[in-house]
């Protein structure tokens, strides 16, 4: 038995594109289709799939405002389908921290990739999107993530570095909105294409104590930042003239991705070392592993986000596997401990 979608978008064609690049794997099966949010209710409690895909602008209803009464009344895991825009990228966001699971940017006529390349994303994003525990997080939505650290207190040169795919936006942010203005600096790969990274940075930023920015190259990385790796950029950590700097590249995939967590946390294990600390959370695959061993190697303290809490425990599956982690602890846990781990580090008075 396939993986059970119901398409929701208004126009004719994308449905019927959206139908044919889910089908072709044949582990992937369109059970229905829907022009609007109203259909589509009735579609969803006729069919019960397992995934939905959801276009943000329709009639009748705006896709936010039906993926707001949707996760509250019957949460089901949703894949967005959105427009490379300054605004799509912004209502993308907020559909994410609604609890849709993971989106894809609609392929325009300059689509770099193609339309193979769009449809193996989206036939991965759906398949990571039926694995992923949307009741189980629906129930602790809304509970508040207070900064609970007055400070980091960390010793000079110490970093923190995180990694996240699917589920990561909403992670990351419970991560970042408990640590303290005065951390060490925060670098970030979380998979997401060009166009969106540097809104997610902004949404970060109004989030948290912390000055959240998009990476840019050879930006000094300073305590109270986080770097977000740009979009389609690998992000790595050089120590240039004795400051620790952010460097980009557009070098190959690195396990499947760019940016790679694996690319930015063997940077931090080969650059920061002991003095580093670092967590991979939700996601599917097993970029990451590789890179946070390293840093274990290199005596970070490395934590992995437990099954119980992440959306899609894949990731952190695969390094608790390889032995890349110290610890696997609840996400709510994960700002707390980094923050322990580093106050261990500073030297005895």
């Amino acid at each position: 038995m396939g993986i059970r979608v119901l398409v929701v978008d208004d126009s004719a064609l994308i449905r019927e594109v959206l139908g044919r690049m889910l089908t072709r794997d044949g582990d992937i099966d369109v059970v229905g289709t829907a022009v609007d949010p109203i259909e589509a209710r009735e579609k969803i409690k006729a069919l019960d799939p397992d995934v939905v895909t959801l276009d943000i602008e329709m009639p009748n209803m705006n896709g936010l405002a039906f993926l707001e009464k949707l996760m509250r009344l019957r949460p089901t895991p949703v894949v967005m389908v959105s427009t490379l825009t300054k605004k799509g990228a912004s209502e993308t966001l907020l559909a994410l921290e609604l609890g849709a699971v993971d989106f894809v940017a609609k392929p325009s006529a300059e689509f770099a990739g193609g339309l193979d390349a769009f449809g193996a994303s989206l036939r991965d994003k759906i398949r990571a999107a039926a694995k992923s525990d949307v009741r189980g997080r629906s129930a602790s939505r809304g509970e508040a993530v207070k900064p609970v650290l007055r400070s980091a207190a960390a010793p000079e040169g110490a970093m923190i570095a995180l990694g996240a795919s699917t589920g990561g936006v909403e992670a990351i942010r419970a991560v970042l909105s408990q640590l303290p203005a005065d951390c060490p600096p925060v670098v970030i790969a979380q998979h997401m294409p060009a166009g969106f990274t540097g809104r997610f940075a902004a949404r970060l930023d109004e989030l948290c104590a912390l000055k959240v920015v998009e990476a840019a190259d050879r930006m000094p990385l300073l305590a109270g930042h986080a770097y977000v790796a740009r979009g389609d950029h690998h992000l790595r950590v050089e120590r240039s003239a004795g400051q620790l700097k952010c460097r980009l590249g557009q070098e190959a995939l690195e396990s499947g991705h760019r940016p790679s967590v694996d690319v930015l946390f063997s940077s931090v294990a080969k650059i920061v070392g002991p003095l580093a600390v670092g967590a991979i959370l939700t996601g599917m695959g097993r970029d990451g592993a590789r890179g946070l061993k390293l840093m274990r190697e290199a005596g970070a303290y490395t934590l992995g986000q437990n099954q119980a809490s992440a959306l899609v425990y894949g990731m952190p599956r695969v390094a608790f596997e390889e032995g890349a982690v110290v610890e696997q602890v609840p996400l709510e846990q994960i700002a707390a401990k980094l923050a322990n781990a580093l106050v261990k580090l500073r030297p005895a008075a």
